[in-house]
């Protein structure tokens, strides 16, 4: 179940008249005294059965009829009810009462207080009226994270309640959950009915923020329940953009049920044109979600020299998992854009803007023992540039793998494990001038055999596998697609070394452990692969040649150093596989810290080293000079590619971990390239956290070949001091600096004031993303504790 609560109203500034609607989001409210009332009356040790009536006074007296007259602290209890009074007058045969002076109800139990300066009330029917009102009702904890919260009651005041069994009804008043007797706001109303732990509805409502209206609703709607879902309009989203003009959005939120809801909305741009999107969010049992979000822009263009370029498009973004039958389980996520270009200009957050990428997968999947089966349809995209139709498109459908983890065979001395992995994909792949087969069939099938011998310490683990693949379809030497078969036989060897870890113990420091362990754990690695390449068809030396092409069916000649590699087409590291000759040094130094007053052990910092030596610097001649090469060997290694040429050993990559305490991180990570002298990849990030303070900072350089990896130099930062629900000033920035071109990609940064009820925040943010968007803009909020936020500061787009 969603929770979620709703208004609908029509919303009126003080002087323009703008016709709105308005959604509040789920509040949240711990009852407590009103303030400067006197203390709620506390329940009797053992309270009287709910047909039972207890009366105390300092003085009591009757008319010998059916009245009493109770006179100096008076108090009245019937079940869980409390009425204390100066002075009450009761009717024992009707249960009619009026009380005076310093009336105090209370409901305990129901968290209710309610004071008066005269009451007319019914102990039999639960029903009265209190003149000169002030209380307050608790509601459910309904806060969540990205709502300002408070933990002050929900409070009321008016002229008179009116109660009806288990409701009021407050003439000429009030609510808030401000501390009083100053609240920040209120929302005065001619009549009100609040119904504890259910609801608050109000009529002809005016928003006062201190005593200056606002706005003004006819009607107004406030869940009091735990999980609330009420239809209604969302708060509107009004303000301006440099690149879009005047900016004016609504939404309406559709509780369908207690499990499903939809959020249809549309956004206008007075320079641009209008967007409209829909969510919705399904909660079909307690294993099962689906949430899905569209989004589409009717772009009239903008002016780039004499050109009107339209950038709209389309996205669509699905996330669902449920249990299936027969112990399968499903999930699917899907990432749909029509082009870069429009995600470019109309992201609201820098990280989804500079994303090139969309990937969508759904499948389903069971686990038995050591086995696994997944049944997967997959569509991965690559957006290259921000040109319409300047992508690579590659997809799955479907895709079915049947793999193993490490399944014991034989036992004892020797001990014998079986792994493998299988799959039979029917793959596409489609780019600008290359197109594949709607259906391109792989068939792959890779099991291993590996032992364990251990001798002194040292742990030996020889490793042998099989992995054979084949292939629909193959290219030609001019890169053409041919239906051409193509089976490859590969066959590795990989023998691990692990000798004994090395440790030893100091008395550390007292800032960061009473003991501090020192382990250092090395490791060698020996892979041979071989088998990739066919070299008994290749000829002795010269050119790729084109010898005869009567059919698809043409015969070619290689020359020597030309692998399958060549062949194959490229759909995922599956095809990335090379003969590869090599041994990788590695070596883990790790800092533990021990706290001898909990026992508790954790990893104080950590440096990590590994290099590989390539005993076959073709890789098997698979190898072109020149060019960048991405091989199975080298992108386990390093994401960053840095096989331009044959070489006898991959860069040095080193990662430094430091984290003296939880709330402070430094890692350093970084590949250093002895073949070119310099540290070609270098990335460094600090974060500090001291209660309210945050900051992290960050650098990424890349300065290798640019065949290999365009070169880069980017700064990020982000400071902040506060929090959501901090009171008092709140302040933030984050920024992306490039130091390559020289230009601030992106800024942002929010000032926030909150009270003990309400907060106040106002929003900078600054793109600066090429020729395709250089905008800023400004965004305001007005937080109301427990009920939701006004203005065009969404929650997902602040700094806190």
């Amino acid at each position: 179940m969603l929770p979620r609560s709703a208004v609908s109203c029509v919303l009126i500034l003080p002087i323009t008249l703008v016709a709105l609607c308005h959604l509040f989001s789920v509040p949240r409210a711990l009852a407590q005294p009103a303030p400067g009332a006197p203390p709620a009356a506390q329940a009797p040790a053992a309270p009287a059965a709910n047909d039972e009536l207890f009366l105390q006074a300092d003085s009591q007296s009757t008319d010998g009829k059916v009245w009493r007259y109770l006179r100096g602290h008076v108090e009245v209890r019937k079940g869980q009810m409390v009425l204390t009074a100066d002075e009450v007058d009761y009717n024992e045969e009707t249960g009619d009462s009026q009380a005076r002076g310093h009336v105090h109800f209370s409901y305990p139990v129901r968290k209710e207080d309610v004071y008066a300066s005269r009451a007319e009330y019914n102990l039999n029917s639960e029903m009265g009226m209190f003149y000169e009102v002030h209380g307050t009702v608790s509601s459910a904890s309904q806060g969540n994270i990205r709502i300002l919260t408070t933990n002050e009651p929900f409070y009321f005041q008016g002229e008179r309640a009116q109660k009806i069994e288990d409701h009021y009804i407050v003439y000429n008043g009030f609510v808030t959950d401000c501390k009083m007797p100053r609240p920040w706001w209120t929302l005065g109303s001619p009549r009100a009915t609040i119904v504890p732990g259910q609801y608050a509805l109000m009529h002809h409502t005016i928003f006062r923020l201190r005593k200056m209206p606002l706005f003004y609703t006819p009607v107004y709607y406030k869940s009091l329940e735990r999980l609330p879902r009420q239809s209604g309009f969302l708060t509107p989203n009004i303000g301006n953009s440099s690149s879009r003009g005047f900016v004016l959005g609504e939404s309406f939120f559709w509780a369908v049920n207690r499990s499903f809801d939809l959020t249809p909305g549309f956004t206008y741009f007075s320079a641009r044109g209008l967007a409209t999107h829909v969510t919705g969010r399904a909660r079909p049992s307690p294993t099962s979600h689906f949430d899905f979000y569209f989004y589409a822009m009717n772009d009239r263009g903008i002016k780039q020299g004499n050109n009107l370029v339209k950038q709209g498009g389309e996205t669509l973004s699905v996330n669902g998992r449920a249990e299936l039958p027969w112990g399968f389980h499903g999930v699917i996520n899907v990432d749909y854009l029509s082009s870069l270009q429009f995600r470019l200009a109309f992201s609201e957050t820098l990280s989804e803007a500079i994303g090139s990428e969309s990937h969508s997968i759904g499948f389903a999947s069971k686990e038995v023992s050591d086995y696994f089966i997944n049944l997967a349809l997959i569509r991965d995209e690559n957006f290259f540039t921000a040109e319409p139709g300047d992508t690579i498109s590659i997809r799955k459908l479907p895709s079915i793998e049947f793999n193993s983890r490490d399944h014991q065979l034989v036992s004892g001395l020797f001990p014998v494990w079986l792994t493998f992995d299988s799959a039979a994909d029917m793959l596409s792949r489609n780019q600008p001038g290359f197109h594949t087969a709607p259906v391109s069939e792989r068939l792959d099938f890779f099991p291993r055999l590996s032992t364990k011998l251990e001798w002194k310490g040292f742990r030996f683990v020889p490793t042998f596998g099989v992995d054979e693949t084949y292939y629909g379809q193959s290219l030609r030497p001019d890169g053409t697609i041919s239906g051409q078969d193509l089976l490859r036989s590969a066959r590795e060897i990989s023998v691990e070394l692990a000798p004994p870890s090395l440790d030893r113990v100091f008395d550390g420091p007292k800032l960061f452990a009473d003991h501090i362990k020192h382990v250092i754990e090395p490791r060698i690695t020996y892979t041979y692969v071989t088998g990739v390449s066919h070299f008994d068809r290749l000829i002795q030396s010269g050119q790729r040649n084109l010898v005869s092409e009567t059919s698809d069916q043409a015969s070619y000649v290689y020359v020597p150093g030309v692998s399958d590699l060549d062949r194959v087409l490229r759909f995922d590291e599956r095809d990335l596989l090379t003969n590869t000759n090599q041994i990788e040094f590695s070596l883990v130094n790790r800092f533990l810290g021990k706290t001898d007053s909990n026992g508790e052990v954790r990893e104080l910092a950590s440096v990590e080293i590994a290099q590989r030596r390539y005993f076959d610097p073709t890789f098997g001649g698979a190898l072109k000079p020149g060019a960048r090469n991405e091989f199975l060997s080298t992108v386990d290694l390093t994401p960053f590619a840095f096989a331009d040429s044959p070489r006898n050993y991959s860069p040095l990559v080193s990662v430094v971990r430091i984290q003296p305490r939880w709330n402070y991180t430094i890692e350093w990570r970084n590949d250093y390239d002895p073949l070119r002298g310099r540290f070609v990849n270098n990335g460094i990030t600090a974060d500090a956290t001291v209660k309210n303070f945050g900051l992290s900072l960050g650098e990424y350089v890349v300065r290798s070949d640019p065949v290999l990896t365009p070169n880069s130099n980017q700064f990020r930062g982000a400071v902040r001091y506060g929090s959501l629900n901090k009171r008092g000033w709140s302040v933030g920035m984050n920024l992306v600096y490039d130091y390559r071109v020289g230009i601030m990609q992106y800024a942002n940064s929010q000032v926030t004031y909150n009270t003990d009820c309400c907060g106040f925040s106002v929003e900078w943010r600054r793109f600066a993303l090429g020729a395709t968007r250089n905008e800023n803009q400004f965004r305001l909020a007005l937080s109301i504790a427990n009920i939701g936020s006004f203005g065009n500061l969404k929650k997902q787009e602040r700094v806190f």
